[in-house]
């Protein structure tokens, strides 16, 4: 009888195991895409200034005979 009390125990102690490490590992990979986030972060939208300033001058440019 003692026997089967300490194989239970150690089966409920097991599957209690396998959850906290199943929720722990959740819990760590839920905080490594949180610490990626920013590397995938929107980029800093390119200035169009030069792009205007580059069509005016061809315009200029293509006016002059």
């Amino acid at each position: 009888m003692i026997a089967m009390l300490q194989f239970a125990t150690l089966v409920i102690t097991t599957i209690f195991a396998v959850a906290a490490a199943v929720a722990l590992h959740g819990l760590f990979l839920r905080a490594a895409f949180l610490m990626m986030r920013p590397a995938t972060a929107p980029r800093i939208q390119a200035r169009t200034e030069l792009v205007r300033g580059t069509t005016q001058l061809a315009r200029t440019f293509a006016s002059r005979p």
